[in-house]
């Protein structure tokens, strides 16, 4: 496998990195010496964060990114690469929550759930496999959830979505021997998810959950820990949730 020198760091890219685990992660492992690419829709939001990473000292790009495109999606990593000369890691973070009953029939949010949290990662995957083959290495982290391992009412098509990341993952990492996969499930993590609840009720059951929820700092560190492993050494799976909950 081909390795950067450490004192280069890794070239990581983020999807949804605007705000919550993508940004947390890009902050983190920025910190850690890497160099960083950060991607999401809201463009001046990542613009902001990989200025002020590079105000602290990091290296770090970003660019408009939109994972329900593989076109989009394959431009933000060329232009990764021809920046940097190389992609040792992809974090396929970008995810959408809009929890309802499955009564409710918000059959638009089921499918921007499944456009997002499983096509994005598999177009990530697309854009990013043939050029870790060539390289001689890589490293795939996505990011599932807790729901990905339970069913919850009101989760259940959100928990689909994860359950099928799990699966993709799992079946990639088994086709592999010159590439890393790592999948991370968090729990309940501080962050702007929440905000996509449409349904009243539900918003307000998922607020007074997330009254013990973590901070997106612990999520990545989890993933600044599977990436620091030493070649050969595939962190398969991290499930990272706040201990109170059950």
């Amino acid at each position: 496998m081909s390795v950067p020198s450490v004192s280069e760091g890794k070239v990581v890219l983020i999807t949804g990195a605007s705000s919550g685990i993508g940004e947390a992660t890009a902050r983190r492992l920025a910190g850690s010496g890497h160099r960083v690419v950060l991607g999401a829709r809201r463009l001046d939001r990542v613009a902001a964060v990989a200025e002020e990473i590079r105000g602290g000292g990091g290296v770090a790009d970003h660019g408009e990114l939109d994972v329900t495109s593989l076109e989009s999606v394959r431009a933000f990593v060329r232009a990764a690469q021809e920046r940097f000369g190389r992609v040792d890691v992809l974090v396929n973070n970008a995810g959408v929550m809009p929890l309802s009953p499955l009564d409710a029939l918000k059959v638009e949010e089921w499918d921007r759930m499944i456009d997002v949290n499983v096509r994005g990662v598999l177009h990530g995957i697309a854009a990013v496999l043939p050029l870790m083959r060539a390289q001689g290495g890589g490293h795939l982290v996505n990011i599932a959830s807790v729901s990905g391992h339970r069913v919850d009412p009101t989760a259940a098509v959100y928990s689909a979505t994860k359950f099928a990341v799990r699966a993709l993952s799992e079946g990639l990492r088994q086709e592999s021997r010159d590439l890393r996969v790592t999948v991370v499930s968090p729990g309940l993590t501080r962050s702007e998810l929440a905000e996509g609840i449409t349904d009243a009720a539900v918003r307000e059951a998922t607020k007074d959950m997330l009254r013990i929820a973590m901070p997106a700092e612990a999520v990545a560190a989890a993933i600044d820990y599977a990436i620091a492993q030493p070649p050969g050494v595939d962190v398969g799976e991290i499930v990272v949730r706040p201990t109170a909950q059950g």
